[in-house]
């Protein structure tokens, strides 16, 4: 599974701070840290405190270029902000993210495509997320649709159907889980899909736990990446484990040391 590492966010307080004080070194270490826990790609996002955006997010990539070439999943609202992180990072990286609102798709889908760089497509659109699996297909197709107009492979698209909270809506886990699924049946090649795992247990007790669960049910259900903690080592270990319990890896003795290595 590809591995997003999401520490580097503006709305953590140190990364805030970095960002005011143009701290240097707490980027350097989350970009490494991350990294050395098995982070694929290391998410950007210059948060809402920052100003202005674009500047913030022009350094924090140069601030990263650094110490790694490692790719980026550039996370921002603003397409400009977005494109001078693409600017800086090229083809190692990843943009994060559009909706299915036409608006979003025609602006973005031509910069996934110009850049050569896959994109996350959330199952949203103007009216909201969704509140059943059905709806949610019908928010990534038309993301998948759109890839196909703009000649954007479909299995560099990434869909994210959005898991809320288990603590405000159960149900969205179990919808969450079947989109994923109906996800694959899409079109040839099938897209990838994403999660970012820790809303799942946004404002409830027992945080680590939650996440870890539902990882695994996630990962069976075929979940091809996910935005999280690479420093949460038994959520690292949850996912190495079951990816070998799936035989998507091949059991030995030290396949948790091979896992890390992988990815």
């Amino acid at each position: 599974m590809l591995v997003i590492g999401e520490r580097i966010n503006g709305m953590f307080r140190a990364v805030r701070d970095a960002l005011q004080n143009r701290d240097k070194t707490v980027i350097h270490k989350l970009a490494r840290s991350q990294l050395k826990a098995g982070a694929n790609y290391l998410d950007v996002n210059v948060g809402p405190a920052a100003d202005p955006p674009l500047q913030a997010m022009e350094w924090l990539v140069t601030t990263i270029r650094e110490v790694s070439k490692a790719p980026l999943a550039l996370d921002s609202p603003k397409v400009e902000v977005i494109e001078a992180g693409l600017k800086l990072a090229g083809s190692q990286a990843m943009i994060n993210a559009t909706d299915a609102r036409p608006t979003k798709l025609e602006v973005l889908m031509p910069l996934a495509q110009k850049y050569k760089v896959p994109i996350i497509g959330l199952t949203m659109n103007e009216r909201g997320i969704p509140g059943d699996a059905a709806g949610r297909a019908e928010m990534a197709l038309r993301i998948v649709a759109s890839a196909m107009e703009h000649d954007v492979p479909t299995d560099q698209i990434y869909l994210d159907p959005i898991i809320l909270p288990c603590s405000v809506t159960q149900p969205t886990c179990l919808e969450v889980l079947e989109t994923i699924r109906q996800c694959k049946l899409l079109c040839h090649p099938p897209p990838k899909t994403v999660i970012g795992i820790s809303n799942v247990s946004q404002g409830a007790r027992h945080r680590e736990l939650i996440n870890r669960v539902y990882l695994v049910m996630a990962l069976n259900a075929g979940l091809d990446a996910a935005i999280m903690d690479p420093l949460d080592t038994a959520l690292m270990d949850t996912m190495i484990t079951t990816e070998m319990l799936l035989i998507k890896t091949i059991y030995g003795d030290d396949y948790l040391k091979a896992g890390y290595q992988r990815a």
